[in-house]
């Protein structure tokens, strides 16, 4: 998979929001956090992650390519909130009272657990498996789990194992 060109200029947009929402979370809670590593490299539909350990944030390009003020306004604060409640909490719950303190009383910005970005483009692929009764889309993994022999998977509703191919409808 090719990885997405960022242009310069949105890169900076989103180092300029980083550092002012450290820089204003540093104030707020007396202390020098250091600024994390920034890397373009989230796949599929999680615009974000927080690396707590390796102390990084890491973005969706294709998402923050197409929602480029609204992911920086919204994404980027999103993980470094992760990344400071880790280090001024320790471990906590992910979407906790101190991550929803740190987004609405430290960094100033409501605190959305979820985006509301469109995914059709980086959704994955999926394969129309049947049973008895329906059809029934199995993820890229699934299904070469099923193609490799490794995983049979059952419909949840009639019982019956799932076989690639459209549902017929009798």
């Amino acid at each position: 998979m090719k990885p997405e060109r960022i242009p310069i200029c949105l890169q900076q947009a989103v180092m300029l929001r980083l550092r002012e929402k450290l820089q204003q979370a540093n104030l707020r809670l007396e202390r020098n956090y250091p600024e994390p590593a920034l890397h373009y490299r989230q796949r599929g539909t999680a615009a974000g992650t927080a690396w707590l350990q390796s102390w990084e944030i890491r973005l969706n390009p294709v998402l923050l390519l197409e929602n480029q003020q609204a992911f920086i306004d919204e994404v980027v604060p999103h993980e470094l909130a992760h990344l400071l409640v880790w280090k001024h909490f320790g471990r906590v719950a992910p979407h906790g009272k101190e991550w929803k303190w740190m987004m609405e009383s430290v960094l100033g910005l409501p605190a959305r657990r979820t985006h509301q970005f469109a995914i059709a483009s980086v959704r994955s692929r999926t394969f129309p498996y049947r049973c008895g009764c329906q059809q029934h889309q199995l993820s890229v993994r699934r299904h070469n789990r099923v193609v490799r022999g490794e995983s049979e998977y059952r419909c949840l509703h009639c019982g019956t194992s799932l076989r690639p191919g459209e549902f017929q409808k009798s």
